[in-house]
């Protein structure tokens, strides 16, 4: 397992919170950090004293749904530094 896809580990008290598979995670929370600013962007509607904010959490909302590709696409795509290790008679190590 290469170091990128090792889980992250933190201390929490007594317990240790374990994160696998990042990428997923920050997806999940993304979407339910989208859901609550729509939610209480739709709540704040009811009110005509709170559209306002309301509608801010609407952009806000909005602006997340963009991270999602974003979170999705660096999670299949990764940049990665070429080394100038020799290979000797395997090939380049970029074969694919």
């Amino acid at each position: 397992m290469t170091e990128r896809n090792q889980p992250l580990t933190f201390q929490v008290g007594d317990h240790e919170l374990v994160i696998r598979r990042r990428y997923e995670v920050v997806s999940i929370v993304n979407d339910l950090m989208i859901g609550g600013w729509f939610l209480i962007g739709s709540l704040l509607f009811l009110s005509p004293t709170t559209t306002h904010t309301g509608t801010w959490l609407f952009v806000v909302g909005s602006a997340q749904l963009l991270i999602r590709p974003i979170v999705r696409l660096s999670r299949n795509l990764h940049l990665k530094r070429i080394t100038s290790v020799p290979t000797g008679l395997l090939g380049s190590s970029h074969d694919f």
